[in-house]
């Protein structure tokens, strides 16, 4: 997404030096958004000039309620008690924390991050947003109309992404290599974010996702000289059935890394002489072993949906095309099973589905929640953390 210019003229533009901005225009509240994994001293850097400016700071915490990846292993939670930790007490009582989760839709996020930050703003005051503009992934500072946009120049590392690195490719099972690696990391980071990540590398969630980042990187090794950057192609089956009262989904539950475990819809790879209805048909039946014939999913094909977001996987550039099927109402659920990459397949209730959104991999909720009558849960999240 090219980035979006901030000179609009429904926002007042800042763009200076700490030490330079005008002292004299009141500001009730700067908001900073990030995901902050994990915490580093460029976060620190934004987040003391917000405090410098504004009589409290909103931090939005993004990515909230996903499944631990190797991209976003902490939850919000623990990202809130990284911040706290990091600030002296009377400075933490003038932070906010709020978690918002991805939507992988612009607008839908950007209503989101409004209404978390306005529960903590009186009506009528001062709004800014903080932040620095280092590539074209900033460009999410530039679509909050009505909020001062203070733009700082490059406070230290912004960069989490070699930090996860280091943390997760050096950081062996040893306690040698992880004091090592923590090493190297201290001049990045605050003294109270190292020591989180000291007990928190002694979890089993760690070993998990240290095994998932090295299988990552061997993934894109494999196609590293490929004269362009792949784009991956994909199908996705969401079959939809109402029996005994129910109304259910179809869901598998992966066996392998990326996201063991995690749930998931049926789908997979476009194979090379398949159309994608034929490929999403043969990942339904290898599995789900689901036994429905093919002319009756194909009667109850209401939509195929194509899914593009450059960030919803971590494996490399993945387009899926997902088939949303409904069976409409049937005398029992067609009986299934787990196999070929799915450990386990099972019928779920739409209405079970808000508890589940931290165990689906990559944006399989998201999905779900485009296609299916979903109530999210924890729409209200916790109003104050710090």
């Amino acid at each position: 997404m090219p980035q979006a210019s901030p000179n609009t003229s429904s926002k007042r533009f800042i763009a200076a030096a700490p030490e330079t901005l005008p002292t004299s225009v009141p500001l009730h509240t700067a908001v900073l958004i990030g995901r902050f994994q994990p915490l580093h001293n460029g976060h620190m850097a934004l987040l003391h000039a917000a405090l410098e400016r504004a009589r409290q700071v909103v931090v939005v915490l993004g990515s909230a309620w996903q499944a631990p990846n190797p991209k976003n292993p902490f939850s919000w939670q623990e990202r809130a008690q990284m911040l706290r930790n990091a600030l002296s007490k009377e400075d933490a009582e003038r932070v906010r924390c709020v978690p918002v989760r991805d939507y992988y839709n612009e607008p839908l996020w950007v209503h989101a991050v409004r209404e978390a930050v306005q529960a903590h703003v009186p009506e009528g005051a001062s709004v800014a947003l903080v932040g620095h503009f280092k590539d074209s992934s900033s460009s999410y500072l530039a679509r909050f109309p009505g909020w001062e946009l203070i733009s700082l120049p490059r406070l230290g590392q912004f960069d989490a992404t070699p930090l996860r690195e280091i943390f997760f490719g050096e950081g062996h099972a040893s306690a040698g290599s992880m004091d090592a690696a923590l090493a190297r990391l201290s001049p990045q980071m605050p003294e109270s974010t190292l020591d989180f990540l000291r007990l928190w590398a002694q979890t089993p969630l760690y070993l998990r996702l240290q095994q998932e980042w090295h299988m990552l990187q061997d993934y894109k090794r494999a196609w590293a000289k490929a004269p362009y950057a792949p784009v991956f192609v994909t199908v996705d089956a969401l079959l939809r059935c109402r029996a005994k009262g129910q109304d259910q989904v179809l869901l598998i539950q992966r066996g392998h890394a990326p996201g063991q475990g995690l749930w998931a819809l049926p789908g997979g790879f476009l194979e090379q002489r398949d159309s994608l209805w034929q490929s999403c048909m043969r990942e339904l039946r290898e599995e789900t072993c689901s036994s429905i014939s093919e002319a009756d999913l194909l009667a109850a094909l209401q939509a195929v949906q194509v899914f593009d977001h450059p960030d919803r996987s971590l494996r490399g550039r993945t387009i899926t095309h997902v088939h949303y099927l409904d069976l409409g109402v049937q005398p029992s659920l067609p009986p299934v099973q787990g196999a070929d990459d799915a450990a386990l397949a099972r019928w779920v209730p739409i209405a079970d589905l808000p508890r589940m959104e931290a165990e689906f991999f990559e944006d399989h909720f998201q999905i779900l929640c485009q296609f299916l009558p979903v109530t999210l849960a924890q729409s209200e999240p916790e109003r104050q953390v710090a």
